[in-house]
């Protein structure tokens, strides 16, 4: 092709940044990959900032889509200034440990036996120790009450308190090591979880809480920069004001603002439902017969004419 166009310079795909040797950017949270970047005078990353100067590590907690995940991530990119060497993501889930946190064994990469190795947590711990700057390096947990906080932490759980940063401690395997003062904590937790009363044990003195809930404001913005036609958004606002009232009695009926981040007419929100609200409704009112047909016949009122795909306004 060089040959019809004279001036024509072929490009690899590593020259366009798009190759095998290019390095991902982490840029957004997970649940919101297409939200806006913030900068460092929201008043949430404010807020988070504050409660580092004052605890080992702060939890967002709130029912599911209240982009909790997306805000630690961005909190994490803003208290970098964008450096990925300096933040570190992990999920907890039933089958996480200590080994997987602190240290333990692992294969080898060649199958020829085990090694050990440091987890995610020392690494990160080690690299801020090192870091002769003194600059910040944050660990993102999402997930937190999935699993046995005490077991994961180990002797770590106690020395995350801002007091006792820099003192040394005794690993199992002998080793010492320490959490320095730059490093820094932002854990996620759905206060439904069954862990949730362990966690709040094991961190009350330790971390700061900021309660996400859904915001039915962030909502109403979000379906107006989505060009949602104006009737539908506030019928819309006005079914998830009623829903998230009825959960002040159930709590497992909370529906975050997230959910209908991707809508954008009346049958991406007919989908809403019947892949994911649905469910939702159903499990969260599974005994109350009375409150899910209100439920159910206020969405169906959304669009007028009951016919929404996959609701049964018997049921």
């Amino acid at each position: 092709m060089t040959d019809l166009v004279a001036e024509a310079r072929a490009l690899t795909a590593d020259e366009l940044a798009i190759g095998v040797s290019t390095t991902a950017q982490v840029t957004h949270g997970s649940s919101s990959p297409d939200a806006a970047l913030l900068t460092a005078t929201d008043p949430a990353i404010r807020e988070i900032d504050k409660l580092r100067n004052l605890f080992g590590g702060v939890i967002l907690t709130g029912p599911p889509g209240t982009s909790k995940s997306w805000l630690a991530g961005e909190a994490a990119r803003l208290l970098t200034d964008g450096d990925t060497t300096r933040q570190a993501f992990v999920q907890f889930h039933a089958s996480y440990q200590f080994e997987d946190f602190m240290e333990g064994f692992r294969p080898k990469i060649d199958g020829s036996g085990f090694e050990p190795r440091d987890g995610v947590f020392l690494r990160l711990a080690s690299a801020a120790k090192k870091d002769k700057k003194h600059r910040i390096h944050v660990l993102v947990i999402d997930e937190l009450s999935r699993a046995d906080v005490g077991r994961v932490f180990g002797e770590a759980l106690t020395y995350v308190e801002k007091t006792k940063r820099g003192l040394p401690f005794s690993l199992p395997s002998g080793k010492k090591a320490l959490v320095p003062e730059n490093l820094f904590i932002i854990a996620t937790m759905n206060p439904l979880d069954r862990g949730v009363d362990d966690v709040d044990a094991a961190f009350e003195r330790r971390f700061g809480k900021i309660e996400m809930l859904p915001d039915a404001e962030a909502l109403q913005a979000r379906l107006s920069d989505n060009d949602v036609p104006e009737e539908l958004s506030r019928k819309l606002v006005a079914w998830f004001r009623l829903i998230n009232g009825r959960s002040r009695k159930t709590p497992a009926a909370s529906v975050g603002h997230a959910y209908f981040w991707s809508v954008v007419d009346e049958e991406s929100l007919r989908d809403v439902w019947k892949y994911q609200l649905k469910y939702l409704v159903e499990r969260a009112f599974k005994y109350d017969e009375a409150t899910l047909k209100e439920i159910v016949s206020g969405w169906n009122k959304i669009f007028g004419d009951g016919s929404t795909p996959g609701v049964d306004q018997e049921s």
